[in-house]
Parts: structure tokens; C-alpha cells; sequence
């Protein structure tokens, strides 16, 4: 009997390979300027466990998304909770950054979780965040790497 592994469809996981090594992809993932750079502008950040910080969407100057760092291990993991403020009753979703050494760079895995893809609105926006990370991680975060 073979047992097919089936993606699961109320997350996001991505996978990147950047020829760099971890450091400087950590360094792209917690250096408020950098962040900014790739992802949004950010109030508050810092890549330790407990931090409260707000990330402002550059298309929407009154569009805000909550986040608190969850989990910050250096060069290696980072996870965020992200509350995305313009939707009247935000769902709590996870953001979480997996920093591996792989052969002479770095593979960076995003996991973005806790869709409910039995609400429409929840899997309208797991699909257009996901074709968004697919944007940022292959060119914007590319692009800032390759700068460091």
C-alpha cells in the first residue's frame, strides 16, 4: 500500500534555494531596513521572542498587519503571529521562516498557516498571499540578498 502525501491546503509552504549563506539571508529577514526593502515597512521590529510589531501595506497607507514574534532561534527559525487589520474580524495566521545551510547557500522555507478554506474570504486571500510570497521570495528577497 503506498501512502501519497497530499499538500495541505489551509497553508502556504514555500521553498527557496539562495546561493548565500544563512547569515546573510538572516540578516535580509531581520534588519528593519532590509525588511522593508523586500516585504513592507515595519514599527516596532526585531527579531526577538515576544516582540509586538506593525507592518504597514505600502498600497494602503491606512492598511496595517499586527504581528508578534513568536519564535527567533538566529540563522535558523523565525515565526511570526500576523493579523492582517483591514479584514473586520482578522484571522490569526502564522508566518513562519525556516533558515537551512544547504550545500554552498542557504534554503529558505516560509510556511504561512491557519486558513480556513471553508471561509471563501480565507481561501481567496491563502491564494492571492500565496502568488504574493511566490513574487517576494523570487524576486524582491533575491534582489536585497544579492545586494548584502
Amino acid at each position: 500500500m503506498t501512502t501519497e502525501l497530499r499538500p495541505d491546503p489551509s497553508r502556504i509552504e514555500l521553498g527557496r534555494f539562495y546561493p548565500r549563506p544563512p547569515e546573510i539571508v538572516w540578516r535580509a529577514l531581520t534588519e528593519p531596513a532590509l525588511l522593508e526593502r523586500w516585504l513592507m515597512a515595519s514599527t516596532g521590529f526585531t527579531a526577538e521572542v515576544g516582540t509586538h510589531f506593525l507592518l504597514s501595506v505600502s498600497s494602503d497607507a491606512s492598511a496595517e498587519i499586527a504581528c508578534v514574534v513568536l519564535v527567533a532561534s538566529p540563522h535558523e527559525a523565525m515565526t511570526w503571529s500576523w493579523m492582517d487589520l483591514r479584514f473586520a474580524l482578522p484571522p490569526r495566521w502564522i508566518v513562519a521562516w525556516e533558515v537551512h545551510a544547504q550545500g554552498r547557500g542557504t534554503r529558505l522555507v516560509l510556511t504561512h498557516s491557519g486558513f480556513d478554506i471553508d471561509n471563501k474570504r480565507h481561501k481567496m486571500a491563502r491564494n492571492a498571499m500565496e502568488r504574493g510570497w511566490r513574487q517576494v521570495l523570487s524576486t524582491k528577497l533575491v534582489a536585497v540578498i544579492d545586494d548584502l
